[in-house]
């Protein structure tokens, strides 16, 4: 089982943030974060890479840059749901579930006036 949070703003869909270390961040670094909206954190990453990369000498830059990496990987689910929080969402729930899909179908069940955010419009009435 895994552990997701639920992020929920009135007039948006809910958005759920897995619990845990993620490889694609640990690979992609400030992509991975961008891809996710998390700007201020993925700008903040790009620009630590790159004094690393031009102020440090080689061998102790690859160090600093695995470091970095590793940390990434270690906080990007926590700075993303920083970044979900920045934009008005509250974190609502806690969820264990096997996957995504599973954690979403618990919270609908939970909540079932989220449901409306799913429907096609004419089936909302």
């Amino acid at each position: 089982m895994k552990i997701w949070t639920a992020h929920l703003r009135p007039d948006a869909e809910p958005i759920l943030v897995r619990e845990g270390f993620s490889w694609l961040a640990l690979i992609f670094g400030p992509l991975w974060l961008a891809a996710y909206r998390a700007w201020i954190p993925a700008v903040i990453v790009l620009a630590v890479d790159v004094m690393v990369s031009v102020l440090v000498p080689t061998p102790l830059a690859f160090v600093l840059d695995a470091g970095l990496a590793v940390l990434v990987g270690l906080s990007a689910q926590d700075l993303r749901r920083w970044s979900i929080d920045s934009r008005g969402y509250l974190l609502t729930h806690v969820i264990a579930a096997r996957d995504e899909a599973e954690a979403l179908g618990r919270l609908l069940t939970g909540r079932p006036d989220l449901a409306r955010h799913f429907m096609p419009p004419d089936a909302a009435r």
